[in-house]
């Protein structure tokens, strides 16, 4: 199953434990799970992405078209259940404005329509109202999301430094 990256994943790895200076190879990781139809983003966390002007832009503004995948028809439909839910739900309406004014909704509607496993650093916290989380919103929908490690474990990614001859 493919998986869809939230924007955060890619800005916590650039900041922090997959810096690029760091680990090059979680970067060409990405682009092997790329080619091989695994590992995808949105157009919404490229636009996103691109407003940082820095080393993580000028990645995104490398990856080849199909990298970030525009919105498309399905996602269009699943974007309304998505927003009719977080309308729905018992979060402060500040929460609700600011998840519906990212790509937060496009994003889990598009893992829903698509059938894409939403990674993620947001974690769920049960009661949580100041704040509409993603996989707190795929759980109530029932699409699977994980955190980046998760993904990584899954698909067997290692960061192996070769010895030198």
């Amino acid at each position: 199953m493919p998986y869809l990256l939230d924007t955060n994943t890619l800005i916590q790895a650039k900041n922090e434990y997959y810096a690029f200076d760091l680990c090059p190879g979680f970067w060409d990781w990405l682009d092997l799970a790329y080619n091989r139809g695994e590992v995808f983003s949105i157009e919404p966390v490229r636009k996103e992405i691109l407003a940082g002007e820095d080393e993580l832009c000028n990645w995104a503004k490398a990856r080849p078209k199909g990298f970030f995948l525009p919105v498309d028809a399905g996602t269009s439909t699943k974007i309304a259940a998505v927003v009719r839910w977080v309308q729905a739900s018992d979060f402060k309406d500040a929460a609700k404005r600011e998840f519906l004014a990212k790509a937060d909704p496009i994003l889990v509607a598009y893992a829903w329509a698509h059938d894409h496993v939403l990674v993620t650093h947001e974690v769920h916290v049960e009661g949580e109202r100041r704040k509409v989380k993603i996989p707190t919103v795929c759980n109530a929908l029932g699409i699977q999301c994980e955190r980046t490690f998760g993904m990584l474990r899954s698909e067997g990614a290692q960061f192996v430094i070769q010895p030198v001859d």
